[in-house]
């Protein structure tokens, strides 16, 4: 099977600066996956700001929990590429995808910025099903950046 991919972008009013604190602070990711997914984050880490990033190099393992309480899944999170305040690719192994990359970045505009997903995936099982769930999740997680970055 092919991967499956899609793009979704949203237009808020905050400025770049306040957009990147927000899709880099594990409060934002949170509220972004609620109430699909919980995923976990070693004690004190409030941003992925507050980690050293080797590109390509896994930054921790985060166990991933279905509608916030079923654990279903792992990801070893990876950013292979991250250009602070502009944007990153995030290309992590995990359990039940062959292939996950998640490409966000920030493009400033005269009245903020626009925030742009582009997300590659293969699930190992379950295809059709799991494209549909992520293209939810995703819906959701840019009605939620539309929610709190445009005060």
């Amino acid at each position: 099977m092919e991967p499956i991919d899609f793009s979704l972008e949203s237009l808020v009013t905050e400025s770049p600066e306040n957009a990147w604190a927000w899709i880099t602070s594990l409060e934002g990711i949170s509220k972004e996956l609620s109430p699909y997914f919980r995923m976990t984050a070693p004690k004190g880490i409030t941003s992925i700001n507050d980690l050293t990033i080797v590109p390509g190099k896994p930054l921790f393992r985060s166990r991933v929990f279905l509608f916030c309480i079923i654990p279903i899944d792992y990801s070893e999170l990876t950013l292979s590429e991250i250009r602070r305040g502009a944007g990153f690719i995030e290309q992590s192994p995990t359990g039940s995808m062959k292939l996950w990359r998640h490409e966000r970045r920030i493009v400033p505009t005269d009245s903020g910025c626009m925030i742009q997903d582009h997300v590659t995936f293969e699930p190992r099982w379950a295809s059709p099903l799991v494209a549909w769930f992520m293209r939810i999740v995703f819906r959701h997680r840019h009605r939620v950046i539309h929610r709190n970055l445009n005060p």
